[in-house]
């Protein structure tokens, strides 16, 4: 049995981005040679119409995979369920690779008191381990179907037989629990967390910028995923109907959707405070950096905003937040239906849409202070007086003690 606690994976190998569009990515191992292996299954993924973001993160995945069978000695196609299983006991828990922190950084696996979310933590979360494993699996589901090896896949199917368990689900009947499959950790069920109005206030006027302002204007507006707010063009907003279009994450269909007022207030402000030298085009991005030489605004680079206002508020509020206060927002309005909400987000299923009709935290805790603030003055004032017509003997009968 290997002893994976005591293992060392270095950290050899890498994921190039080559800037070509028929080969977005090549993974090279320690001596700078491509993975030929790895390069033909995310080839067939961009040949399917998997996006680039996927490719990124299954090839992240792999580089795992292979850095740790390289630490054991072992090669790709000779690895088998015995490989699978100490690979996924190695991710649950080994500590991730050390990051630079800031000498005042909260703790991993802490809880913000402002936000009452959890810090990341020191090893590798839940879905990032699932991720992995549903990679290296399709890796060598690909090559099996395409090359006949290895003669088998180390990691076992999801499901039986390769079928969904709810294929042929009666509708009129409640969905029943089914076994996990091997190595598949269990995902804990985390309800959506939105920003209350007063900490949102706050988080808005920490923003240093009216181009930040408007972009969180139109999150909180729209719902919009942030690649796709952040993917929006010149072209795809129309003031006079104050839509502003994205383009979807799984479908990439284009979208219109409606924005408030005050979101395009922010944009117009934004949009004088411009340099002049910045693209002009209609094609061009709706976002850009204030810095010389102008460039379009990343996912990254907001997401480094959004940390600067989270440093100075002691919070530790994300980018999907914004989108899951949106969507409560839109739910506790009576005039809007959980399907009209489906549409804004996006959602190809109202079940996804569903989760925001459970109550937030916020507010169960505030009824639930009410209900103990009503218990403690009734217990100052007395019981409530016995109603008219019953007398004294028979109360004494029925309640006992309590009548008195």
């Amino acid at each position: 049995m290997r002893d994976v606690g005591s293992l060392v994976v270095e950290r050899v190998g890498v994921l190039v981005e080559t800037g070509d569009p028929t080969r977005p990515f090549r993974l090279l191992d320690g001596s700078g040679v491509e993975v030929v292996p790895v390069s033909l299954f995310l080839r067939e993924m961009l040949a399917s119409d998997n996006s680039i973001s996927s490719l990124r993160s299954y090839g992240a995945a792999l580089l795992r995979w292979l850095r740790f069978l390289w630490a054991i000695g072992v090669a790709w196609d000779r690895a088998g369920r015995q490989e699978a299983a100490d690979f996924m006991l190695w991710l649950c828990t080994t500590p991730k690779p050390e990051r630079r922190r800031r000498a005042d950084a909260p703790t991993p696996g802490s809880i913000n008191l402002v936000t009452g979310k959890r810090y990341p933590g020191r090893n590798y979360a839940v879905r990032t381990v699932r991720h992995n494993r549903a990679a290296v699996r399709a890796f060598y589901e690909f090559h099996l179907e395409a090359n006949g090896l290895p003669l088998r896949n180390p990691f076992p199917p999801a499901r039986a037989a390769g079928r969904s368990p709810y294929a042929h689900h009666n509708p009129m009947e409640p969905f029943m629990p089914h076994r996990r499959a091997a190595y598949q950790p269990r995902l804990p069920r985390q309800l959506p967390r939105s920003i209350p109005d007063r900490l949102f206030d706050e988080l808005f006027a920490a923003m240093g910028c009216n181009r930040d302002r408007a972009i969180l204007a139109f999150f909180v507006s729209t719902g919009a995923r942030a690649s796709e707010l952040l993917g929006a063009t010149r072209s795809g907003v129309n003031i006079g109907d104050q839509l502003i279009a994205v383009e979807r994450k799984g479908t990439r269909a284009l979208q219109w959707l409606p924005a408030s007022a005050d979101a395009f207030v922010w944009l117009r402000l934004y949009q004088q405070d411009l340099d002049l030298r910045t693209p002009s085009g209609l094609a061009e991005p709706l976002w850009w950096t204030l810095r010389n030489p102008a460039r379009p605004l990343t996912y990254d680079a907001f997401r480094a905003v959004l940390r600067r206002a989270n440093q100075t508020l002691e919070t530790n509020w994300s980018l999907h937040d914004l989108r899951h206060t949106a969507a409560y927002r839109m739910v506790d309005d009576p005039h809007m239906n959980l399907t009209d909400v489906q549409w804004v987000l996006g959602h190809a299923q109202l079940t996804t849409t569903q989760i925001y009709l459970e109550p937030r935290q916020e507010e169960v805790i505030q009824r639930v202070r009410q209900h103990y603030a009503q218990q403690a003055a009734d217990a100052q004032t007395g019981a409530a007086a016995p109603a008219e017509g019953y007398r004294p003997e028979v109360w004494a009968t029925l309640f006992g003690d309590l009548g008195q």
